[in-house]
């Protein structure tokens, strides 16, 4: 027993043996030791050689980032108290543009004049010249659209600048012509101004002209700047096909909204015999539903409607036409077939004054016209007979009984009318 005890202590003592010889080999050696501490002494070195110039940069980027700031946060309180307080004068454009607007043509108000500009007050009233002690230059430029929004009207000069638009790359000055003028006694006339490129290249699609004072033209405080309403700009290829407001009487029938040149309702239009303006009008007058269909289904309500809005925008001048519908009877109509005055001997009325048939009769007459406008006497208010037509007659309806009437059965309009009429045109 002695022995098998002896010989298992044996063989625990080389086991343990292997594991010893493991953590004596781990222990670093001298030189490791040595090593490593020269290493952490030339580090620590080289960090209190590096400890200067760290200090120093990071000084520097503390002392940029603090001079960066504090003129930002400047601005913004200027900015702020700028935006607080509202300028006591200000520019203003006196009429609204002259749409549309196309590129290389000249800038009009509403009224085909030039853009004026004006002084004003906070409400809107023109300021006297006194004033502005001394002429004021003024720049025009081009503003964006979106600019400002809808529901703010105040904005500050910064937010004025921060939306001016400039050319394209490579393209011309957007605006050009008068772009800087003179305000003399609170006023300005800008008489040649006109676009260089359209609008279709910005998100908003839409430009506004904006006009402020030259910072170093003024020494007074702040003048509000003026702006027009966005509008877009069209390229000047499209002006060959513009519609006109309002359009002439001799306009074609295609310078009308919805009507687009050479297409469907324009051929529809053609192959009636209807090419200018004034003869959609005519039309119009004596048969409104044959116009309608015409132009057929593809015309919504709100299309037509449109159209003849338009359409009746048109300028008709002082020219009247003179259809005699016998010896003792006439008609005055204006260039659009629509009946003025109504002739019988010495006494003149107008519809106003007929009773439903005698109506129904003049409108037949008024159809002949439209069907013989060639023949028509043309005049301009003094008529072939020497009778001047009189200004606000007052007809009583003893005269009107007294006019000769003549009974008729004819068709109108795609319904069958039977006059019956108090008493014979002819005796």
């Amino acid at each position: 027993m002695a022995a098998k005890r002896l010989r298992q202590n044996d063989s625990d003592d080389e086991d343990r043996q292997p594991s010893q010889d493991k953590r004596m080999r781990r222990l670093p050696s001298f030189s490791t030791v040595i090593r490593e501490a020269m290493m952490a002494k030339s580090l620590q070195s080289v960090f209190f050689a590096l400890e200067p110039l760290l200090r120093k940069v990071v000084r520097e980027e503390v002392e940029r980032g603090v001079i960066q700031r504090v003129p930002s946060f400047q601005r913004s309180t200027s900015m702020q108290i700028e935006a607080a307080v509202t300028p006591s004068l200000k520019l203003k454009f006196i009429n609204s543009l002259s749409l549309p607007i196309f590129t290389g043509s000249k800038i009009e108000d509403e009224e085909n004049n030039p853009l004026q500009l004006v002084l004003v007050d906070a409400d809107d009233k023109v300021v006297p010249s006194s004033s502005l002690p001394s002429p004021v230059k003024v720049e025009i430029l081009v503003l964006d659209g979106d600019f400002p929004s809808s529901d703010c009207q105040d904005w500050t000069s910064a937010e004025f600048q921060k939306n001016i638009v400039k050319e394209r790359t490579g393209k011309r000055p957007l605006l050009t012509g008068d772009v800087n003028v003179t305000l003399r006694d609170g006023s300005a006339s800008i008489s040649d101004l006109s676009f260089t490129d359209n609008s279709s290249w910005i998100r908003s699609r839409h430009f506004r002209i904006g006009a402020r004072v030259v910072s170093k033209s003024f020494d007074g405080s702040r003048i509000k700047e003026a702006m027009t309403e966005p509008f877009m700009v069209k390229d000047h290829r499209g002006e060959l096909y513009r519609k006109h407001y309002p359009p002439a009487l001799t306009d074609e029938v295609w310078r009308l909204e919805r009507i687009g040149k050479d297409g469907a309702f324009h051929k529809k239009l053609s192959a009636e015999q209807i090419n200018t303006v004034q003869d959609f009008l005519k039309l119009h007058a004596i048969d409104p539903d044959r116009l309608r269909n015409i132009l057929g289904v593809g015309m919504s309500d709100r299309m037509w409607e449109g159209t003849i809005a338009h359409a009746k925008t048109c300028i008709l001048g002082d020219k009247l036409y003179v259809h005699r519908g016998g010896p003792q009877f006439s008609l005055v109509l204006n260039p659009i077939c629509e009946v003025v005055w109504i002739m019988s001997g010495s006494i003149t009325c107008s519809l106003q004054d007929l009773s439903k048939a005698q109506k129904a009769y003049v409108q037949h007459l008024a159809r002949e016209a439209y069907q013989n406008w060639d023949k028509l006497e043309e005049t301009n208010g003094l008529l072939t007979a020497g009778i001047v037509l009189p200004q606000n007659t007052q007809i009583h309806q003893s005269e009107m009984e007294q006019l000769p009437w003549y009974p008729v059965d004819y068709q109108l309009g795609g319904y069958d009318h039977v006059l019956e009429s108090v008493q014979p045109f002819y005796e």
